[in-house]
C-alpha cells in the first residue's frame, strides 16, 4: 500500500517534469515568438491610440479652461463697472444734496 502511494507521487512528479519541459519547448518555439511579437505590436498600437485620445482630451480641457477664465474676467470687469457707476451716482446725489442745503 505504501509502495503504491510512493509510485503515485513519483508518477505525478515525472508527469510534471515532462509537462514543464514540453511547456518550455512550446513557449520557446518560433510560432510562440511570432504570437508574442503580434501581441506586443497590438499593445503598442493600443497605447498610441490611447495617447492620441488623451492628448486630444487635454487640449480640449485647456481650451475650456481658457474660455472659463475669460468669462470670469469679463464678469469681474462688468461688476467693477457697475460698482463704479453706483459710486459716481451716489457721489452726484451727495453733491446735489449738499448744494441744495
Amino acid at each position: 500500500m505504501l509502495d503504491c502511494f510512493k509510485m503515485k507521487k513519483i508518477g505525478i512528479f515525472a508527469g510534471g517534469v515532462l509537462f514543464g519541459t514540453a511547456g518550455v519547448k512550446i513557449l520557446a518555439s518560433k510560432d510562440a515568438k511570432k504570437f508574442y511579437v503580434n501581441c506586443l505590436a497590438a499593445g503598442l498600437r493600443a497605447k498610441d491610440c490611447v495617447m492620441t485620445t488623451a492628448t486630444s482630451i487635454q487640449e480640449n480641457a485647456d481650451d475650456i479652461l481658457a474660455e472659463a477664465k475669460e468669462i470670469n474676467r469679463q464678469r469681474a470687469d462688468e461688476a467693477f463697472e457697475d460698482e463704479s457707476e453706483e459710486m459716481v451716482s451716489e457721489t452726484a446725489e451727495e453733491v446735489e444734496e449738499t448744494a441744495a442745503e
